[in-house]
């Protein structure tokens, strides 16, 4: 089978596409021919050594694939040869074939393509868990979005409307927010010119914003933490700025606000039940019409590279994803 190694950490023109032999299949597993892999924020720090798991190398990335089940081994029940399926696995995703532990497993939503559920579980799974579950967001609550058209972003501008807040959604250029407002952003900041802070003030009457969704870090954050509302939530996402923020505590006791982390992974294997029930909520909006994942482009696995220097490039719209060459 194809795959892309990283032989040794470093950028994406690191990474080498070699042939492997496809792995055994063992007892509780399941292998997967692969159809498409989403690429995310989290593989392009992997592959740096900078993310908090570190496989050992030889490795291959790609958390998150879509595609159809060619073997079961022995004691798994919940799958069949033939499935197709969505799994999530932390890495492993960019090759031809994937042997997935069969819990990480779900069936693709019917109406589906492989492409779009590359790009599914992972950014609207992070991004209702954060609105839902850790932030409590309520009708009519006002909802900021930093990086809003990024993966994660735009699901959360697209959840957050339809949970009934009113989104303003923050990104860096007109051409990025145009898509925010199809997603449904009531009001927009393009912070390559204008001030998130002041701005969100200005939106707001001054109150500030209830709930901030921060997947960007750095000065974003910083502005962030200045117009957050009294009894506001901010939801750490990440730092795709490339700069952990620090934060001054006096601003929480004066806000009263909370400051909290969001992160998904260690969610769904401590709360499995709950995650469950968050992927099938996902599924039925899905199939009811009520999201439209955005995939904005897409690029052979022998390009894995340029997929992830896109997606540090801060040019990706949506989410990026890699194609097998499978029908």
């Amino acid at each position: 089978m194809r795959a892309v190694l990283c032989k040794e950490h470093g950028p994406p023109e690191s990474l080498v596409m070699v042939d492997l032999p496809s792995p055994p299949c063992g007892a509780g597993q399941v292998r997967i021919a692969v159809h498409a892999c989403g690429v995310n924020f989290p593989d392009t720090l992997i592959i740096q050594n900078k993310y908090q798991f570190k496989p050992p190398l030889p490795f291959t990335p790609g958390g998150e694939v879509a595609g159809e089940i060619i073997e079961v081994g022995a004691g798994v029940t919940n799958a069949r040869v033939g499935d197709r399926v969505i799994s999530m696995v932390g890495w492993g995703g960019y090759a031809d074939e994937l042997v997935a532990d069969a819990h990480t497993i779900m069936p693709i939503p019917d109406g589906m393509d492989y492409v779009t559920g590359a790009g599914f579980t992972m950014v609207y799974g992070t991004s209702y868990y954060a609105l839902k579950q850790r932030a409590d967001i309520r009708p009519g609550e006002t909802l900021l979005v930093l990086g809003a058209a990024g993966g994660v972003g735009l699901s959360a501008v697209e959840l957050g409307k339809l949970m009934g807040a009113r989104v303003i959604a923050a990104a860096s250029s007109d051409s990025k927010l145009e898509l925010c407002r199809q997603y449904g952003a009531d009001e927009v900041i393009n912070y390559s010119r204008e001030s998130i802070k002041d701005r969100t003030k200005e939106l707001t009457g001054g109150a500030g914003a209830d709930v901030i969704y921060d997947a960007v870090g750095g000065d974003a954050f910083d502005q962030a933490m200045r117009c957050i509302a009294w009894k506001g939530r901010l939801l750490v996402i990440g730092f795709a700025s490339g700069r952990i923020p620090e934060l001054s505590v006096n601003l929480v006791l004066l806000k009263g606000c909370d400051v909290v982390g969001v992160f998904w992974g260690a969610f769904t294997a401590r709360e499995p039940d709950v995650n469950r029930q968050n992927l099938a909520d996902l599924g039925a909006y899905f199939r009811a019409g009520k999201i439209k994942p955005h995939v904005s482009a897409t690029f052979p696995l022998e390009r894995a590279a340029d997929a992830l220097n896109v997606i540090l490039e801060r040019k990706a719209t949506g989410k990026i994803v890699l194609t097998t060459g499978r029908s």
